[in-house]
């Protein structure tokens, strides 16, 4: 030691004589240390029993993703699967002029607004100034643009500017504009069912949709953790119809084309399946475009073919010798002495051209549209029997039917129509009752079924890839005999061949029908204007269709059914041909006995 510490001496250094640390300086770090220690379990009791929810609501903001509802509605399909109706995401664009921050700027940096205004320029399409006049003074919740698409959204996204947001919404369009207008309706800009199916099945176009709560990686990966069944389930059923867009397509140029022709209030076509009701087109004219209804006169919104009531007129004559046959008061071989006039109750009830006819039999009466024979042909049949029988028909009740704001008919009481001679003659011709053309049309599916009442629809039901739901139909009446109804389809026949229906004759198919120039009054009194119809049954010797054109108040002279509404109607049996692929007609008549 003492060696070393000579040595240590010469080299310079200074050497200091070991001790032992004061017990001093150890109680002072252990008292630290305690304290330290102390004040951390402290800290942990704290966040642990005060702070413990408060922290936990923190992190699973940051750990979670909360994705709610944008309330979308369902799609709405033709019966082909081409869409009629559909929401599509839409965004507003949301300026906060305050937080303007681009990527890599360093905390607290506020950009001015033309720096933003320069970047957002492309994908709104707009200039610098109508941006930098839209932030104004404001610096938050100015909103610079409304209806942008996912595209342009993106393009804004991959901007990464801080301070503004992109909300998204959905929007309902209507991909065919006017073709289906007067079926479908349409949203008002609050997303409001206004008319149409989107009204009266509101509820059932509105998907299933929940708020769902995802757990996230820090790159916001979903994580594995917590997951409920059916989280990533969505609803993916569309509304499917019964409409063919191409014969609806048909339906809509044709009858807008003759209401504008003959400067007539509006028009309408119907077709049907006369099996199972499904209305493969309803079309009306005049029209409008739901995506701009705002444009229109809300007169227009809703479908008159189902809403408002007409005088069948002659075209109801089918109707009425199907009833007479049931009753048994004709038969089938009878004849009819149409001298041009009769007088019933002191009322003198002509035909629509004031000449007599002479001798008819019952497929004449219905060739020449003989009033004169009408009259007398119901009358041999007892005023309260034929009351009933309308009553069968259904012709003043509701119908049940998924077209919205469907009415019921109108007849007139069972005192007034017995007890007044007048009423059951000039309803042998279609008049002094109303109905919608809709009724009219399942009253001629009627006489070419076979006698059933089926209910008309246009909703096939829920449709998706993994499931459906198919819309639930009352059970058809039998009303009429199968014997009555296919005498008269046979007769119909005969009014194309040959009668007032000719024009509508299509080569190498068997067609029947009946033409209707029925009077209108507007004050219940004076019939001073005229509506025109004509309905067919096709084909004959397999009847599967029946076709319904109406024009109301067409103004030029020389108006009447087969002059207006045929037209309409041979485009579209032309169309439907081709559509359903119906071979050419075979055989004669007898052949509705195998389908009755």
């Amino acid at each position: 030691m003492t060696n070393f510490n000579s040595r240590d001496k010469r080299m310079g250094f200074k050497v200091k004589t070991l001790s032992p640390l004061s017990g001093y300086r150890f109680r002072i770090v252990f008292f630290i240390l305690c304290l330290g220690l102390g004040g951390l379990f402290f800290r942990v009791g704290w966040i642990q029993l005060l702070q413990s929810e408060e922290l936990k609501a923190k992190a699973r903001v940051v750990q979670t993703e909360k994705k709610s509802p944008l309330g979308t509605r369902r799609s709405i399909l033709d019966r082909n699967g081409k869409l009629v109706a559909i929401d599509e995401k839409r965004f507003k664009l949301w300026a906060h002029p305050r937080y303007f921050n681009f990527p890599g700027d360093s905390y607290g940096t506020v950009r001015k607004p033309v720096e933003v205004a320069k970047l957002l320029s492309l994908p709104l399409s707009k200039s610098v100034d109508d941006i930098l006049k839209d932030f104004g003074n404001y610096s938050s919740g100015v909103k610079l643009a409304d209806g942008l698409t996912q595209e342009k959204a993106n393009e804004i996204k991959k901007l990464g500017i801080s301070g503004i947001d992109l909300e998204a919404y959905p929007q309902r369009l209507y991909p065919h504009g006017s073709l289906f207008a007067n079926v479908v309706g349409f949203l008002d800009l609050d997303r409001r069912p206004q008319a149409g199916l989107e009204l009266s099945l509101d509820r059932k176009l509105r998907r299933l949709e929940k708020t769902s709560v995802l757990s996230k990686g820090a790159d916001g990966t979903p994580l594995p953790i917590g997951i409920k069944r059916g989280v990533f389930d969505e609803d993916q059923l569309n509304l499917q119809l019964t409409l063919d867009v191409r014969l609806q397509e048909v339906a809509v140029k044709e009858i807008s084309k003759q209401v504008k022709e003959w400067n007539a209030k509006k028009g309408v076509v119907i077709v049907m399946n006369i099996d199972s009701g499904e209305l493969l087109a309803l079309a009306s004219a005049p029209s409008y475009d739901p995506n701009k209804y705002w444009e229109y006169s809300p007169s227009l919104f809703k479908e008159w073919s189902v809403q408002e009531l007409f005088e069948p007129g002659s075209t109801f004559k089918p109707i009425n010798l199907a009833l007479a046959l049931e009753e048994g008061v004709i038969n089938p071989n009878g004849e009819i002495n149409d001298d041009g006039l009769v007088t019933v109750g002191g009322w003198p009830l002509s035909n629509w051209d004031r000449n007599p006819n002479g001798i008819l039999n019952f497929a004449e009466v219905l060739q020449v549209s003989s009033n004169v024979g009408m009259v007398k042909i119901m009358r041999k049949l007892n005023p309260t029997s034929y009351w009933q029988r309308l009553k069968q028909l259904g012709i003043d009740e509701m119908p049940e039917t998924d077209l919205p704001g469907a009415v019921a008919g109108h007849i007139k009481s069972k005192q007034i129509f017995v007890n007044q001679p007048i009423e059951p003659a000039v309803a042998s011709f279609g008049q002094g009752f109303s109905i919608t053309p809709l009724k009219l049309a399942q009253l001629h599916a009627l006489i070419a079924n076979g006698g059933k009442l089926v209910t008309p629809h246009i909703t096939k039901g829920l449709k998706g890839d993994y499931q459906s739901f198919s819309t639930r139909l009352p059970e058809s009446k039998q009303v009429l005999t199968p014997e009555a109804t296919k005498t008269v389809l046979g007769w119909m026949e005969t009014v194309v061949e040959k009668g007032s229906g000719i024009e509508a004759t299509v080569p190498g198919y068997r067609i029947g029908g009946k033409t209707g120039t029925a009077q209108k009054s507007q004050d219940g009194k004076n019939y001073d204007s005229k509506i025109c119809s004509f309905v067919a049954s096709l084909p004959i010797d397999d009847p599967r269709f029946v076709v319904l054109v109406v024009v109301d108040e067409p103004q030029k002279p020389f108006a009447y059914g087969s002059t207006v509404a045929v037209p309409v109607a041979k485009k579209i049996i032309e169309t439907l041909l081709v559509i359903e692929q119906i071979p050419p007609s075979t055989g004669r008549i007898e052949n509705l006995a195998k389908k009755s």
